[in-house]
């Protein structure tokens, strides 16, 4: 096994691995340290799932898996860039392409009704959505901006929305008949298996048997009534109508990949209700559904009969609609036309950064009602844009910082829900039970969405450990963003507060409800003072954003450590949600914006957790590189013609090779770079020319999900004498 795996991923993150890659493969062999990669992409996990249709050439192993038990030993030391989470509309987009390639997969069954179907559906399934992140996080969250980068942010401040007390910007939300008002919870005093089933009164169906939970396990559950949903959409479409602000819906519909995609559905059919009303049979009939979003519904009422007229029919209910927010108003990308084109952690932080402005089909900024139908954590943003809406924006240059610790280890929380999330079939009651002792119910109607989550009692404890840990080495504000009067969250603090208690810590944390926490969070970093928030795995993702965005201008330059339950390390290297963007524009005009600030960040806490002192000297040389890249502006441009990804690249090397020849801890170490790097700065102005020859000129990768090596190598590393010196 190798010292470091390196996790092949998607989109730009990959792109710029192909660059970095080789870079510290040679710097790390001279550290007797190496690097091996395990291909966790979408295309890679796609393939790995059907052996049985491929050539042995095509065929891959099960790399996600093979990471899945090493992240369970001491030993495993994983960088884990940022992978597709991806939806229906995504992964039907990768198959395509590998079916393109030569790669005879089965289409994905939209409604499978044989077996072999219903195999093949489940398989694509297991492949969709967070596929990756529960397998892997076999640890608990803890997550900041690097002293490096926080201390650059404040140097040179990001731009940032002007904030007015008049905004109409809000956020609109259930509040009752959703996820959080439902929600009922136990705590397990024994072991048990579980089983789900469903009540009509004619009969009982077991939806799930067969989950085993060990002793001390929180299990919640809870529904969304799909009546009182469909009632919130009409309502906020009205209210919309009247404020004149744009309507922007914001979801998790990857990582909640089985019932996200049905509320945005929703979502897409109260939008277009009179169309759904006139031609609802029509669309059933020939597979058009709102689920994956108005682009591909959009192109099966294309193939349609009188596709043309229905499609005039949504054009004119469009255009007596509130205007949509829009992902690209050049290209007419609505807000409801990709499930994951708007993810609420990286949309909501755009809202509220600009302050408060969405654009608009006329390509203009407008106030926006963020739509977030499950109330469990909308406060957070309508609490954060109120804020915003009294004090003003925040100042970058003088802003603390939030730090997180979150309990995601093992499944935790909603993330791991998706095994027991069902579309309720048949009005009745929906049962949690215990052998013949029932622990939970709900009575449902057709058509609601049901639900239940857990957290162990391991991986609790050790997110409360972790909380004390980083308290103690920040001595700052620590907060549980837990609510008392929330049914899974009182059981949370069931641990929690005899913990703290146990360890003389108490006086040292707050528990707080979300909306407060808020507040009191935001005080602190005005303050310029350090706040650290202690939460569950969603609002994990969700601050892990929020407050980043807000300080450094991105989540992509994060410090993410989790430190594996059985002793092993897992180092993650930032958000990846503008990554299509970025693929996008190096097509178009061989310019790639990635920063790998991220996967620097990563390598550095890599392997200083590496055994051995040259790995410990090899760690601290890249922090030295990473403060120097900062502080000498060399991340990449936005724009063509300014440096990119890949000269940020050469630069990382350049200095890297630097501080290896100039410490002293190691003389070999020092020896064996001084000559690299006098090479590297006496070839700079060759290598940056050469870097930039084919700037604004379109480029082939030959695939987007799976991309050709050969050409993604001509295009990443496109500098001869670089790749002379570094090869």
């Amino acid at each position: 096994m190798a010292d470091i795996i390196y996790t092949k991923v998607d989109e730009a993150p990959q792109l710029a691995s192909a660059s970095l890659l080789p870079i510290i493969q040679k710097f790390l062999s001279a550290a007797d340290l190496s690097v091996e990669t395990r291909d966790i992409s979408l295309a890679g996990r796609i393939i790995a799932s059907f052996p049985e249709v491929l050539t042995d050439a095509q065929r891959q192993s099960d790399a996600l898996a093979e990471l899945g038990e090493l992240v369970k030993t001491p030993e495993a030391n994983v960088i884990k860039l940022p992978n597709i989470s991806a939806s229906v509309p995504q992964l039907v987009a990768a198959v395509k392409e590998l079916q393109a390639q030569g790669y005879a997969l089965p289409d994905y069954p939209e409604d499978p009704q044989t077996d072999a179907e219903k195999d093949v559906r489940a398989r694509y399934d297991a492949v969709k959505g967070s596929a990756v992140n529960p397998v892997l996080r076999e640890g608990n969250s803890d997550r900041r901006a690097p002293a490096a980068v926080k201390a650059f942010a404040q140097a040179n401040p990001h731009r940032m929305g002007v904030w007015d007390s008049a905004s109409k910007t809000r956020v609109a939300t259930m509040g009752a008949n959703d996820f959080r008002s439902n929600e009922q919870s136990v705590t397990l005093d024994d072991a048990a298996t579980l089983r789900i089933e469903l009540d009509t009164g004619n009969g009982v169906t077991v939806l799930k048997d067969g989950l085993d939970m060990p002793a001390g396990t929180i299990v919640d559950s809870t529904f969304m009534s799909a009546k009182a949903l469909k009632a919130f959409y009409d309502k906020t479409i009205a209210d919309v109508a009247q404020e004149g602000t744009l309507y922007s819906l914001h979801m998790k519909a990857t990582m909640m990949k089985v019932s996200d995609p049905i509320i945005f559905g929703h979502c897409v059919r109260q939008y277009l209700a009179p169309v759904f009303e006139k031609h609802g049979a029509a669309f059933e009939a020939a597979g058009v559904t709102p689920n994956a979003g108005l682009g591909v519904m959009l192109e099966k009422i294309g193939e349609m009969d009188n596709g043309q007229a229905i499609l005039s029919e949504i054009d004119a209910t469009l255009a007596d609609r509130p205007p949509l927010y829009m992902v690209n108003s050049d290209k007419g990308i609505t807000n409801l036309h990709v499930p994951s084109d708007v993810i609420i952690d990286a949309s909501m932080p755009a809202v509220i950064r600009a302050g408060g402005k969405g654009w608009g089909p006329d390509g203009e900024e407008h106030d926006t009602t963020c739509v977030i139908p499950d109330s469990s954590y909308a406060g957070v943003y309508s609490e954060t844009i109120d804020y915003f809406k009294e004090t003003g924006a925040l100042d970058p240059a003088t802003a603390g910082t939030v730090q997180n610790v979150g309990l995601m280890a093992q499944k935790a929380e909603e993330y791991g829900s998706h095994p027991t999330t069902f579309e309720i079939a048949e009005a009745g009651t929906v049962r949690v039970m215990n052998g013949d002792t029932e622990l939970m119910s709900h009575a449902v109607e057709a058509g609601d969405i049901w639900r239940m989550a857990s957290a162990r009692k391991a991986p609790i404890e050790n997110w409360v450990e972790l909380a004390i840990e980083r308290q103690a080495a920040e001595n700052c504000q620590a907060i549980f963003w837990l609510d008392s009067t929330r049914a899974h969250d009182a059981e949370l603090i069931k641990y929690v507060e005899p913990m703290l208690a146990a360890k003389g810590v108490s006086d040292k944390f707050e528990i707080m409800a979300p909306i407060p926490a808020t507040r009191a969070s935001l005080e602190t970093i005005r303050a310029g003072k350090t706040s650290i928030a202690i939460t569950g795995n969603v609002l994990r993702d969700y601050l892990t954003d929020l407050f980043p965005i807000l300080e450094v201008g991105t989540s992509a330059k994060m410090l993410s450590v989790v430190k594996l339950m059985q002793g092993g390390g897992l180092f993650e290297t930032g958000a990846g949600g503008s990554a299509p963007k970025h693929v996008q524009q190096l097509v178009e005009e061989n310019h790639l914006r990635w920063d790998s600030l991220g996967e620097f960040c990563a390598l550095g806490e890599s392997l200083r957790f590496a055994e051995g002192s040259k790995a410990s000297v090899m760690g601290q040389a890249v922090d030295a590189a990473t403060e120097k890249l900062l502080a000498e502006g060399k991340s990449p441009g936005r724009k063509v013609g300014q440096d990119d990804n890949r000269a940020s690249h050469f630069h990382f090397a350049l200095y890297w090779a630097e501080a290896l020849a100039e410490q002293t801890e190691d003389a070999a170490l020092a020896e064996t770079f001084a000559p690299l790097a006098k090479a590297l700065s006496e070839n700079a102005e060759t290598i940056l020319a050469e870097l930039k020859a084919g700037a604004g000129s379109p480029v082939d990768l030959g695939g987007y999900f799976n991309t050709d090596p050969k050409k993604t190598a001509a295009v990443m590393r496109p500098s001869k004498t670089f790749n002379g010196l570094i090869d």
